[in-house]
């Protein structure tokens, strides 16, 4: 049932474009109805799944003479992120109500963007997964110019270039793989499994890694990122956030760590104090954290804010899995699943109910407005995802941050305190930007807007609902989630990964 989750996005996204015009008010019932139903098929399969096997889903032979089939597998890893992007798709729908311009043309990339993403997190065969990640590219584009506001045209074309060149990248080393293993199979059990020589490894791992870290937002490849959220129309930027991001970040685990370990182990030498490439970006990733945090703390656009947290948050989950001990990768998974689901509330509560309703973004011009009094549920919405993000216990950030610091103690101490500045950078940027956006002084007058501003609707309500309470579900029982993460660590597939200095 898994491989519908690709199918019934893509017929859907095919069904919105051939709606006819005089029809396109029913997109939003069909991009609701195609989200719902694929969330449903990765919600049981993740209730199902409870073992670290990988799950069959298909297999068919595609180029039999390159040895490429279309092969899908599920573990406990991208069981995990499927209903992620479930969630995300489904809210994403109920922020995009208010389209009006092109109504099917949007829904319709924005589940050509969802199926694509399934497909990534589905694909055992490491060609098949290359497609569908340069499928992503496609409708976030098209999302972006069209759909989008500040410098949409700028952001979408940047967007698409620091991907391009990170896919140029990733199949370089995929190719090399693929040739030093003897052209015999794509299949990332295979390849996996293939005695890569040292040598060999020493090059392929951070090419790769590097190569899906330009999408994870990796420092100093980020830039595109908080560009491409400011211009992005909501829907994207939850996406953007949520699970593109992601798909970076499950990149770097699932193929350049897999495939080759040994890339991570020590040079026999140091370079201004590296000694090895697991060193870098480790170093790499807090700084990531820092840079993002600290310069999320001076922004004076709202959007902006939030785009830059998202680097930090990142951080966190490429300097998880440089840990390698069990309890930094799968706070890393949890990571993900924590960012995608608040950095998408966080982005829903500033383009939709705020900057929808007030054309503004500047943190200045929004302070004398009271919004927490015009518009009270979004302040409410946006101090729980605030306080959830800068990690509250009971909530999702809390349990993955501190997974990822006990994981940092154990193989990095000397980093801890960068990454203890970090949080604190955070409480500060949210606080400052939840004080400047929504509560103002007793003493200012507050500056009646030129027209009412409209109430939050039952869509943007439900929305926000339902990811506070998955964030809840995840800082609340983290166990069910680590239940299905940790077998797949132990899995034969992490084997190599496990050899090579787990």
């Amino acid at each position: 049932m898994l491989a519908w989750t690709i199918y019934i996005s893509f017929l859907g996204a095919l069904a919105l474009f051939l709606l006819p015009a005089r029809r396109a008010a029913w997109a939003r019932i069909v991009a609701l109805l195609t989200t719902l139903v694929t969330f449903a098929i990765a919600l049981k399969a993740f209730i199902d799944h409870r073992t670290g096997e990988m799950l069959p889903v298909v297999h068919i032979p595609w180029v039999p003479s390159l040895g490429i089939t279309f092969t899908l597998k599920a573990d406990g890893i991208s069981l995990t992120l499927l209903l992620l992007t479930g969630v995300i798709g489904v809210c994403g729908v109920l922020f995009s109500w208010n389209i009006e311009e092109r109504i099917k043309e949007f829904f319709g990339f924005y589940l050509l963007l969802i199926g694509a993403v399934y497909g990534v997190f589905l694909s055992y065969d490491l060609f098949l997964l290359f497609v569908f990640y340069e499928i992503v590219v496609i409708p976030k584009y098209f999302l972006i110019a069209i759909w989008g506001s500040t410098r949409r045209e700028y952001a979408a074309m940047k967007l698409v270039l620091y991907s391009f060149i990170g896919s140029a990248m990733v199949l370089i080393g995929l190719i090399a793989a693929y040739v030093v293993a003897g052209s015999k199979s794509m299949s990332l059990g295979d390849l996996a499994g293939y005695p890569f020589p040292a040598h060999f490894q020493m090059w392929a791992f951070p090419l790769v890694f590097a190569g899906f870290g330009i999408l994870a937002g990796l420092w100093p490849f980020h830039t595109w990122a908080p560009t491409g959220h400011v211009a992005a129309p909501t829907a994207t930027s939850m996406l953007l956030a949520g699970v593109v991001m992601k798909l970076g970040a499950y990149g770097c685990l699932r193929v350049a760590m897999t495939l080759f370990p040994l890339g991570m182990s020590s040079w026999g030498f140091h370079v201004l104090g590296f000694g090895s490439w697991r060193d870098v970006f480790a170093v790499l990733g807090v700084v990531g954290i820092l840079y993002g945090a600290l310069v999320a703390l001076v922004q004076k656009d709202f959007k902006f804010v939030i785009g830059y947290s998202s680097i930090s948050h990142m951080g966190f989950i490429l300097l998880g899995l440089m840990t390698l001990n069990q309890i930094g990768i799968s706070g890393a998974v949890v990571q993900m699943v924590s960012h995608g689901l608040l950095a998408g509330l966080l982005f829903a509560v500033v383009g939709r109910m705020v900057y929808a309703r007030t054309h503004t973004r500047d943190l200045a011009a929004l302070s004398p407005m009271h919004l927490n009094k015009v518009i009270p549920f979004a302040a409410v919405t946006f101090v729980i995802a605030g306080m959830a993000s800068m990690g509250l216990p009971g909530f999702s950030g809390f349990v993955a941050e501190l997974m990822i610091v006990i994981g940092v103690w154990h193989s990095y101490p000397s980093l801890i305190v960068f990454v203890g500045i970090g949080l604190i950078a955070g409480v500060a940027y949210i606080w400052r930007a939840m004080q400047q956006a929504f509560f103002t002084g007793s003493n200012t007058e507050p500056l009646q807007p030129a027209h009412p501003l409209p109430p939050i609707t039952f869509p943007e309500r439900l929305g926000a609902a339902i990811l506070i309470a998955a964030s809840v579900v995840v800082g609340t029982f983290p166990q069910l989630f680590l239940n299905v993460i940790h077998p797949a660590l132990d899995s034969p597939l992490f084997q190599g990964l496990r050899k090579g200095g787990w």
